[in-house]
């Protein structure tokens, strides 16, 4: 019974520290940070005939602000650097999954009172899934990709951010098989950021 007392005594006072550092002051774009996002895309091209669904899970490191410019109202444009580690789920095709490694820059504007921003970005990768040799489906395992995204994000903490936006997604072998269908997706996906 006392050691679940003692047990109990450590874990507030280890919440309270925890808490207590999560009210560090520091803008959005300060430090690095680490997002989760997830959400659900639909085919929406011609280069297959399969209506693929696809749920991406990325996990994304951003750097802090490498660049940015302050505007005369005290709103603030920033240039960050992205990598992700994308998992993607692939709901409805012949393949089940898809894991992907991706860079690109986050471009984004903040409000002056560095709450809210609207962000967007464009990039690539690389990947491996599980192509099956079916008809419209993917011609090998090695696959390219390219992505266009954008949304907003919020600011709920000093550490902790919520976002929500909508995602295209483009897959392919680069014409390394014939025929190459790819996919084009596109679709919403909502996060949450830890900042450190």
């Amino acid at each position: 019974m006392h050691l679940l007392i003692k047990a109990a005594l450590l874990g507030s006072l280890l919440t309270a520290v925890i808490y207590a550092a999560d009210d560090t002051p520091g803008r959005p774009w300060e430090s690095s940070a680490l997002n989760v996002e997830s959400g659900v895309l639909w085919e929406i091209g011609t280069g297959t005939p399969i209506p693929y669904r696809l749920v991406p899970t990325q996990l994304s490191w951003r750097s802090a602000e490498a660049f940015g410019h302050t505007f005369a109202d005290g709103s603030r444009i920033v240039f960050r650097h992205r990598l992700t580690l994308l998992g993607t789920w692939i709901q409805n095709g012949p393949e089940s999954h898809y894991l992907a490694v991706m860079g690109s820059p986050s471009i984004e504007w903040w409000d002056k009172t560095g709450k809210f921003s609207l962000y967007t970005g464009s990039g690539g990768g690389f990947g491996l899934l599980d192509s099956q040799g079916v008809k419209g489906g993917q011609g090998q395992d090695f696959t390219l990709t390219w992505f266009i995204r954008g949304g907003v994000e919020y600011v709920i903490s000093p550490r902790h951010n919520l976002s929500a936006g909508i995602l295209y997604e483009h897959m392919s072998n680069g014409g390394q098989t014939k025929p190459n269908p790819g996919i084009d997706a596109l679709g919403f996906t909502f996060g949450y950021t830890w900042k450190y």
